[in-house]
């Protein structure tokens, strides 16, 4: 456990590097994994049992660190936020004609499904379920190409039909920082489970975002006109809607706080404390002043508070009790 914890809290002494982090984090579960094959209170153990406890380990080390390991770039944020509004874009006019989808694979149920199943990927973690979103949300189109098989008797092509519904899928959805969600999987899923379905559904969702990413009217059956005249009018109209703060912008500035999310001194005792646990403490300490700087900032520039309206409504709330004050003086007077 103390070494768990040491790791954990290693990472503040170093900066934030997408691949080092990586790197590190991949070395440690391979010395974990051989450490509990050949530890004697495991060796009676299955290779499930074995498999359950690693995968318990990923999830518990990456949750203590997620604050600091995800979309830990300017670089990561900045696609994010293209891809987010070039869909924003493509929602108000994309239809399943202009990605050549045969009407035989149109189904709205269907594609609900998948659509909710991918947008839960930034609900989660663990790369094993964000994975998982990805699996399910592939699993109901693939299901869905099977059921046209055997309904239209027809011969499925496989990623040729599949990808475009996929693509279609993920740009209904929007799911919320797409390229930094399957980023994490890459760097920080247990490579020895990024194979077999896993991969293949991974690395379609992974051509479907660099396909949206670079999209234009060459990517789709329309007219260069028309998708220049589309594009254009959808950010018109997006311009025009006024724009309010929401919990997803404030969650993205509130991502972009880094530093350890543990904090293992929370339940320690004074006596317990050693000289050794100074640097340590000071790391924690300056890790508390950063975050809470960095949320101050970020709640400043959404304007949460709107202290302009607040006031404006404080003084009419004011003026309308005194008028109701006078009102009710004058009403005492008079009986």
């Amino acid at each position: 456990m103390f070494f768990l914890c040491s790791f954990i809290v290693s990472f503040s002494f170093h900066a934030t590097n997408p691949v080092n982090d990586s790197k590190r984090f991949q070395d440690f579960l391979l010395t974990m994994e051989s450490a509990i094959r050949d530890h004697p209170l495991w060796a009676g153990s299955s290779e499930e049992e074995v498999e359950q406890a690693l995968e318990g380990l990923e999830k518990y080390v990456i949750t203590k660190l997620f604050l600091r390991i995800f979309a830990s770039s300017t670089e990561d944020v900045k696609i994010d936020h293209e891809i987010t509004n070039k869909i924003n874009l493509l929602q108000s006019f994309l239809k399943p004609e202009h990605l050549d989808i045969p009407s035989y694979l149109h189904n709205q149920s269907s594609w609900l499904l998948a659509e909710k199943e991918l947008q839960k990927i930034n609900a989660s973690k663990a790369p094993r379920e964000k994975l998982m979103c990805i699996l399910n949300c592939c699993r109901v189109i693939n299901n869905l190409l099977l059921n046209a098989s055997m309904t239209e008797n027809r011969v499925i092509a496989g990623a040729d039909d599949f990808l475009p519904v996929l693509i279609y899928i993920t740009i209904k959805a929007n799911p919320p920082q797409l390229h930094s969600n399957l980023k994490f999987i890459q760097l920080y899923r247990r490579q020895s489970k990024l194979i077999s379905e896993e991969a293949y559904y991974f690395t379609n969702l992974l051509s479907a975002k660099s396909f949206i990413f670079d999209l234009d009217a060459k990517s789709l059956s329309m007219d260069k006109l028309e998708f220049e005249e589309r594009m254009e009018a959808a950010k018109a109209s997006h311009q025009a809607a006024p724009v309010e703060p929401n919990a997803a912008l404030i969650s993205h500035h509130l991502t972009n706080i880094r530093g350890p999310p543990s904090y293992p001194f929370m339940d320690a005792q004074a006596e317990e404390l050693t000289v050794r646990d100074v640097e340590t403490l000071l790391s924690l300490y300056k890790d508390v002043v950063t975050k809470y700087t960095s949320l101050r900032r970020a709640v400043e520039k959404l304007n949460i508070h709107r202290p302009e309206q607040i006031v404006q409504k404080d003084k009419i709330g004011s003026t309308r009790e005194v008028e109701s004050e006078k009102v009710g003086i004058e009403r005492s007077s008079a009986e």
